[in-house]
């Protein structure tokens, strides 16, 4: 898949999506991932290669690396994007399903009327073409159904993965801040070693940025799942009193018409 392909994926989804959802689009795709692939490679690279330790006992240097950064930075962020970015998918696929589903319908439908009538054909087409048109000027779908469920369920998937790799980074590494000098003594060194830590300045500015985007990413979710379900229900509450008025006002008119009759 290339870039294209990604965005074609990411513009289709978009269409499904509230304002917010296509913020959160943003904030992931153009500032998370492009500035992961771009400049994240660039800041870390070989970064076990540049970790020095001032001591020449072998597999000291390893150890202390591999005790100070159990896993890359870079790899942590990928992994969180790729499972953060996954739930999305379930969006894309019940808008598949049900687009599909409702064109194997439309052509049934045209095809029984063609053998019927090709009056009623025309007059389809031309609907078809008007609605079609209608869509592709408002461009965003109405989100409700089944769809609105799948979209609250991604929403959901995304928030509990955007707060687990937060918590499991701050286990990791309990601080944005890349300190530029560690000490370590754990075996085989033969004592206290003073180990250096490769452009520090710029991995915590790099850090932080990605810290932010996955916090402001999350305060995101939060607010799109939130928005639709209060709009949830205050649709279900207009809804009740609208059909309490009518039900109402007909049986004021039911009885006006009773009275008038006796």
């Amino acid at each position: 898949m290339d870039w294209g392909d990604l965005f074609d994926i990411i513009n289709g989804i978009s269409q499904y999506s509230t304002v917010i959802g296509r913020i959160w689009l943003f904030v992931v795709f153009l500032f998370r991932v492009l500035v992961l692939v771009v400049a994240g490679e660039s800041v870390w690279g070989d970064d076990q290669s540049d970790f020095e330790c001032n001591t020449l006992q072998p597999g000291c240097t390893n150890v202390c690396y591999d005790h100070f950064f159990p896993i890359s930075h870079v790899r942590l962020w990928a992994l969180q994007l790729i499972f953060v970015a996954t739930p999305t998918m379930l969006v894309a696929m019940h808008v598949s399903s049900r687009y599909r589903w409702k064109k194997k319908n439309a052509i049934k439908f045209v095809s029984y009327w063609q053998k019927r009538n090709a009056e009623v054909t025309n007059f389809k087409r031309e609907e078809t073409t008007t609605l079609r048109g209608e869509s592709e000027k408002k461009r965003l779908a109405r989100i409700s159904g089944g769809l609105l469920l799948t979209y609250l369920l991604s929403i959901t998937f995304r928030m509990a993965l955007e707060a687990l790799f937060l918590y499991v980074y701050y286990a990791l590494y309990h601080s944005h801040h890349m300190p530029r000098k560690l000490e370590c003594d754990i075996l085989p060194c033969p004592q206290i070693v003073e180990c250096f830590v490769a452009r520090p300045t710029e991995k915590t500015i790099f850090t932080v940025f990605m810290i932010s985007s996955s916090a402001i990413c999350l305060l995101l979710n939060v607010i799109e799942f939130l928005y639709l379900f209060v709009k949830r229900c205050l649709c279900h509450s207009f809804d009740d009193v609208e059909t309490f008025m009518k039900t109402s006002r007909q049986n004021r008119l039911n009885e006006t018409c009773r009275q008038e009759s006796l």
